[in-house]
């Protein structure tokens, strides 16, 4: 039975990280970021102070980068804009509304829970808009969804989709938008595909966390949809912090080995489905500047999924693939489908 229906008013929530509305919003944003027992998990007194410490040394270098944009992050206008694609899509399937759910900045769980109860919604799928499992992401964004719907009296049934790093219109989307860019970089020279994505910190992933090898099994299948077998490519890591050892290689040092052996660059960010800082500033900008100073002028940054109508049709297909179930937290051992899920966005 499909978990849409015309007679059941059902809610999809779709999952993002979130961003600072403005400059004064940076602080307490990096305050809930570092505040995340998914992010450092030490007990609640010490996490609030090193939360605290973090945020306010922190601040005054984010508001420069959130300054590049206009002084806020754009990804709830970009969420936003995905959830009513969405909506549009699945409105001849039932009785739908899509709500956006920020993990650190508005609009919060426990706000749209309240919305979702308002509304009279029947059912509910938690969507995230991270296509990569991560304890770091969606587990932390359902864990806190859970907590507060709990709070709201939100006892629905409910299906969340884990992930979907192998979902065929996902990957589709993705090859289409790489075939075009590095058919460009093609006219000055043999290119390197650079499949960038958020790093983790070593231990996370050596603790069972699936997200470095589902990133790694997107790369491999957007490289069989484009049938090429000439590609030469890269798997490699970004937005590096902090004194721990990450998970590599880093994508800086792979630019750098890109210009030093004269080679266009095709960076692709395979992780993110919509545009903010890690890639209108730190791709688009800094990246770029990094390539330009070591002599290479061919770099060329294939955008975001965002709306493109195959990825809006993806996501679209996997709610209505959904069958009704009660959603429960992620189990972290998995790679793929994990356990206490069902069944995954995934397909062949």
């Amino acid at each position: 039975m499909r978990l849409i229906s015309p007679q059941r008013k059902t809610a999809v929530i779709l999952f993002n990280l979130g961003g600072p509305d403005s400059p004064q919003a940076v602080q307490p944003f990096l305050f809930n970021l570092f505040f995340d027992p998914a992010i450092i998990g030490l007990p609640r007194p010490f996490r609030w102070l090193l939360a605290s410490l973090i945020s306010r040394k922190r601040t005054p270098k984010a508001q420069g980068i959130y300054e590049e944009m206009g002084g806020k992050s754009p990804i709830l206008e970009n969420t936003d804009a995905q959830a009513s694609a969405l909506e549009a899509t699945l409105a001849a399937h039932g009785n739908v509304k899509v709500f956006t759910v920020m993990r650190y900045w508005h609009p919060r769980a426990a706000q749209v829970a309240k919305e979702i109860k308002a509304w009279g919604a029947e059912q509910l799928i938690l969507l995230p808009l991270y296509p990569h499992f991560s304890t770091t992401t969606t587990g932390s964004s359902v864990k806190e969804w859970q907590r507060e719907a709990k709070k709201a009296g939100l006892n629905l049934p409910t299906r969340t989709i884990c992930c979907y790093p192998t979902q065929r219109d996902f990957i589709r989307a993705h090859a289409q938008l790489v075939r075009t860019y590095l058919d460009e970089a093609r006219h000055h020279g043999d290119p390197r595909i650079l499949f960038s994505a958020h790093g983790l910190p070593e231990k996370i992933v050596r603790g069972g966390d699936p997200y470095q090898w589902q990133v790694e099994q997107t790369t491999r299948e957007v490289l069989r949809e484009m049938g090429d077998e000439h590609i030469d490519y890269v798997n490699c890591y970004q937005s590096r912090v902090g004194p721990l050892k990450w998970i590599g290689p880093n994508t800086e040092d792979e630019i750098l080995r890109a210009a030093t052996e004269k080679k266009p660059i095709v960076l692709v960010p395979i992780a993110f489905v919509s545009e903010h800082s890690e890639t209108l500033v730190e791709l688009d900008i800094e990246y770029a500047e990094l390539a330009h100073e070591h002599g290479l002028d061919k770099y060329y940054r294939v955008p975001t999924l965002s709306v493109h109508a195959q990825f809006i049709a993806g996501l679209a297909d996997m709610c209505l693939a959904q069958e009704e179930t009660t959603g429960s937290a992620p189990h972290t051992g998995a790679r793929i489908c994990p356990k206490s899920f069902k069944k995954c966005g995934a397909s062949a």
